[in-house]
Parts: C-alpha cells; sequence; structure tokens
C-alpha cells in the first residue's frame, strides 16, 4: 500500500497549487493522499481554497467515515470518487480532481486525449481515456473513472472535469497540468489538420516506463 509523508502538508500545498494554476474555479475539484495507517486525508466540501488552512482538511477511514474534522468541515462531496480509486489502486497515494477549461472539453465532447506528445505516454501512461457519464457525488462516479483509469494516471471525467492519480500530490498535480496542456496543443493542431499520432511501438514504450515509474515512485 503507497502512502504520503506528512500528507496534510502536501494536500494543502496541492490545494494552493491547483488554484494558482488556474485548474479549479471557486471551491470546486478536491485533493486527497493516503497516510501509513491507512487512512485519509481530505479537502472540504465548500471552503475556499485561497483561505484553507491545515485544520480545514478533514480525516477519513478507507469506508469514507469521519474520524477528525473542524467544527462545520465535511469532506469532498466527490469522496466517493477518491475512495474507489484508493479501493482499485493499492500503487496510488494520493487524488486529484480538477475541472481545467481544456481538459474538461475533451469530457464534454466525450473524446479521449491523444498521447502525441513524447512526455505524455511517460507519465500518463498513453491516451487519457474518458470515462462513461455518471451524475456528479454518486458512487457510479467512482466506478466508471476506476475503469478508464487501468493502466493509466489520468482519467476524463464524463461531462465533468478530470481525475489523476498517484504516489503522492505533486506528481499528481504535475500529471493533471500535463494533461490539461497537451488538450490544448491537440485543440491547436487540430486546426492544422489534426496530431500526426507517435508511432505506436514508441508509446508502448514509454507506457512501460510509466509502469516503472508507477511503481517505484
Amino acid at each position: 500500500m503507497k502512502f504520503v509523508e506528512n500528507p496534510e502538508t502536501a494536500v494543502l500545498a496541492a490545494a494552493k497549487d491547483m488554484l494558482r494554476r488556474g485548474l479549479v474555479e471557486g471551491t470546486a475539484g478536491n485533493i486527497s493522499a493516503r497516510r501509513s495507517d491507512g487512512n485519509l486525508v481530505i479537502t472540504p466540501s465548500s471552503v475556499d481554497y485561497a483561505d484553507m488552512a491545515l485544520d480545514d482538511l478533514v480525516l477519513v477511514d478507507p469506508d469514507g467515515a469521519v474520524l477528525q474534522a473542524k467544527e462545520g468541515r465535511m469532506p469532498s462531496t466527490e469522496m466517493q470518487l477518491h475512495l474507489a480509486c484508493y479501493r482499485a489502486f493499492d500503487d496510488i497515494g494520493s487524488v486529484i480532481h480538477s475541472h481545467p477549461v481544456w481538459a474538461t472539453m475533451f469530457a464534454i465532447a466525450h473524446q479521449p486525449i491523444p498521447a502525441c506528445v513524447d512526455e505524455f505516454a511517460v507519465f500518463c501512461g498513453g491516451d487519457v481515456r474518458c470515462t462513461e457519464y455518471a451524475a456528479s457525488g454518486t458512487p457510479d462516479v467512482g466506478v466508471n473513472a476506476v475503469k478508464a483509469l487501468e493502466g493509466r494516471g489520468a482519467a476524463l471525467i464524463a461531462n465533468h472535469g478530470l481525475v489523476a492519480v498517484g504516489p503522492r500530490p505533486d506528481k499528481v498535480m504535475h500529471i493533471t497540468a500535463l494533461v490539461e496542456r497537451t488538450a490544448q496543443i491537440v485543440w491547436g493542431a487540430r486546426t492544422l489538420g489534426g496530431p500526426v499520432p507517435i508511432p505506436e511501438d514508441v508509446n508502448r514504450n514509454f507506457a512501460g516506463v510509466y509502469s516503472y515509474l508507477r511503481a517505484h515512485q
């Protein structure tokens, strides 16, 4: 089971970074990390990231029961998405759900983001797939995300946004930013006649690097 050292500090830093990068607006999106005891630190519902402090974070067990929370604080409404990812993948220590503009365009169109930039498959494992649709906040969002995340570092959530997984929040934030940047590049390349795919054998090799890094980071 992969866990994060100093998870509270790591989650809060990633939350501030997510806001700074423009990957969310207001209180949208959510971040979590797994502690060494198997419990999860997650951002609270309806708290502005600019004002968020360490004591605003919520501690839940692997089933989602609240173990520790400041008065008036509740875990993110998308907690079930995070729980589903941790149950499915022992080799991750953090989950980030965001609403980046360009990637969300692909999510709304139910189109994957192709691995057409060299570093993309290295950090994401291949094309970023789009899930089947499920209403926000329902367990089906997590069920569908797990299917789309198989062998991948990120997945588009249909008509909603993006979810990314990895060893710790800063690494998952890098994946999130890379997916958003690539979505913008692919969109622009389509105005020039469409992106030219990287040879499949090269992408397979890059995906092998991703698998190695996921297991050893």
